[in-house]
C-alpha cells in the first residue's frame, strides 16, 4: 500500500470519528465503514477526545522498529554469510546461522541484508505449472520411487570426479527411505540400498524406476527378468517403469534439493570420499526427513515386513548366475576356476547350478536350495566383473581407465629412472 493511500485512510478515520463524536454516525455505522470492531471505535474515540486527530497516528511512525536489528548485527551477520555461506540461499544460510552463529531472526529480514549486499539476487516468480503434479498416494509404502543422480558431490574435492547417489523416497510422504554413494549406477548399488530399505521398513508394493537396463529389458520378445525385476519378483513387489523423467518427479525434485543442500552441508564437513559421504549421508537424511518429509493422508503403513532369514535377504539382494559344472565337477565364472568339493549331496557332472555372487565378490554355489562348498582358484583376475555397462556409468569407466594409464605411465617412469640410476653406480644404488 503506498504512502498516499495510507494518507487517505488516515483522514477517513479521523473524519469518522469526528463525526461518531458529533453524534451524527453510531459507532457501529463507524465500524462497519472502517472495517473495525466496536471496541476499536470506543478506544479510537476517547483517544481523540484527549490528544485530537494526532492520536490517530501511530506512535512509532518515523522511528525504527522495536523488533529490528541494530547495524552492528546486521554488519556481524552478512560478515559470517560472506566468509562461510557465501553461495548460500537466505533459507540455508538462515538455517546454519541459528545453529551455530547465534542468529535470531527471521529468514526474510536474512534475505532483505543479502539482497542489499550483493550477496543474493532476488529470484522471478515461478510461472504456473502446465501440468498439475499427481496426487501422492495416500498410504506410506505403497509406492517408492527409485533413481540415481550422477553429479559431483565433493564439487570438486574428489579426484574421482563425479560418483553416483542412489536413492529410495516414499510417494506419500517423500521420506528418504534409503541411499548410498557409489562410483558408478550398478544393479548391486540398487541392490544395496534396496536391502536397506526392507530391513528397516519392509517391502513396499510397488518400485517406480525408469527405464535403465537395470530394471527392464527394451527388447519386447526377451522374457527374462532382469536381476533387479528378479529380486523385486521374489519379495513380492510389482516393478513399474515410468515413460518419463517428469512422471517421477519427486525424485527427481528430491535430487536438485540435495545437489543443494548436501552438497554444501559436506564441503562444511570436509568429506572428500565415498567412504566418508555414505558414513555421513545417515545423519544428513534423518535432518531431511525431519524438515520436509510430509504426513501421509491414511496412518496405515503399506509396508509388509519381511519374513525370511538375513541370509535370504542377503541372497536375494545379489546378483544370480548358471553355470554347468564340468565333468571334473569344477565351473568357469568371470576369470575363475570353482572346484566343488565332493561331499554326500554334491550333484553329478554336467549340471546346471546356481551362482550367487555377492556385492563384495564373494560366492554361492546353490544347487536345490543347498550351497555346496567350493575352492574358488583366480586365473585371471582382471576379468573379474562384469565388462559390459550402462550409457550413464561409460565416462566414469572411460576415466578409470585413462587415470590407471596415467599412473602406470608415472610408474614406468619412475623404474626406469631408478634403472638408469643404478646403471650409472649412483648412490645407494646397488650395481
Amino acid at each position: 500500500m503506498g504512502s498516499e493511500d495510507k494518507a487517505q485512510r488516515q483522514a477517513k478515520k479521523a473524519l469518522m470519528m469526528q463525526r461518531v463524536i458529533a453524534g451524527q454516525i453510531s459507532q457501529a455505522q463507524a465500524a462497519r465503514d472502517l472495517g473495525l470492531s466496536g471496541r476499536q471505535i470506543i478506544r479510537l474515540c476517547k483517544a481523540v477526545r484527549l490528544h485530537g486527530a494526532a492520536a490517530l497516528v501511530h506512535k512509532l511512525k518515523g522511528r525504527p522498529s522495536n523488533s529490528s536489528a541494530s547495524a552492528a548485527e546486521q554488519k556481524r551477520v552478512i560478515a559470517i554469510v560472506a566468509e562461510h555461506y557465501s553461495d548460500f540461499g537466505p533459507t540455508l544460510a538462515g538455517q546454519y546461522l541459528r545453529e551455530h552463529h547465534q542468529y535470531t531472526g527471521s529468514t526474510e529480514l536474512l534475505r532483505s541484508w543479502m539482497i542489499a549486499s550483493g550477496l543474493w539476487q532476488p529470484k522471478r516468480r515461478r510461472a504456473k505449472r502446465a501440468h498439475p503434479l499427481r496426487e501422492r498416494r495416500p498410504r506410506c509404502g505403497e509406492l517408492v520411487q527409485i533413481d540415481g543422480s550422477h553429479h559431483d558431490w565433493f564439487e570438486g574435492r574428489s579426484a574421482s570426479g563425479k560418483c553416483c547417489l542412489t536413492a529410495f523416497i516414499d510417494d506419500a510422504t517423500g521420506r528418504i527411505l534409503g541411499a548410498r554413494f557409489s562410483a558408478q549406477e550398478t544393479t548391486q548399488d540398487y541392490f544395496a540400498v534396496l536391502h536397506q530399505c526392507i530391513q528397516t521398513h519392509g517391502s513396499p508394493l510397488a518400485i517406480y524406476s525408469d527405464r535403465h537396463a537395470i530394471f527392464t529389458k527394451h527388447d519386447p520378445q526377451d522374457g527374462v527378468a532382469t536381476q533387479f525385476e528378479r529380486a523385486l519378483l521374489q519379495l513380492s513387489i510389482e516393478p513399474i517403469c515410468a515413460r518419463t523423467p517428469q512422471a517421477k518427479g519427486r525424485v527427481e525434485r528430491l535430487f536438485q534439493t540435495l545437489q543443494d543442500r548436501l552438497c554444501k552441508a559436506m564441503r562444511l564437513a570436509k568429506i572428500d570420499s565415498i567412504e566418508q559421504a555414505n558414513a555421513y549421508l545417515a545423519g544428513h537424511i534423518q535432518d531431511h526427513n525431519r524438515r520436509f518429509a510430509v504426513q501421509a493422508t491414511s496412518s496405515q503403513d503399506a509396508h509388509t515386513p519381511y519374513a525370511g532369514t538375513p541370509e535370504q535377504l542377503s541372497r536375494i539382494c545379489a546378483l544370480h548366475h548358471t553355470r554347468q559344472l564340468g565333468s571334473n565337477g569344477s565351473l568357469r565364472f568371470e576369470g575363475s576356476v570353482v572346484q566343488i568339493k565332493q561331499e554326500a549331496h554334491t550333484p553329478s557332472k554336467s549340471v546346471q547350478v546356481g551362482v550367487v555372487q555377492y556385492s563384495n565378490d564373494r560366492l554361492e554355489i546353490v544347487y536345490r536350495d543347498k550351497v555346496l562348498a567350493h575352492q574358488r582358484f583366480e586365473l585371471h583376475p582382471h576379468l573379474a566383473g562384469t565388462r559390459s555397462t550402462s550409457a550413464k556409468g561409460i565416462n566414469a569407466q572411460v576415466d578409470a581407465l585413462a587415470r590407471d594409464k596415467r599412473q602406470l605411465a608415472g610408474l614406468m617412469a619412475h623404474i626406469a629412472h631408478q634403472d638408469a640410476q643404478r646403471r650409472a653406480g649412483q648412490r645407494g644404488f646397488a650395481r
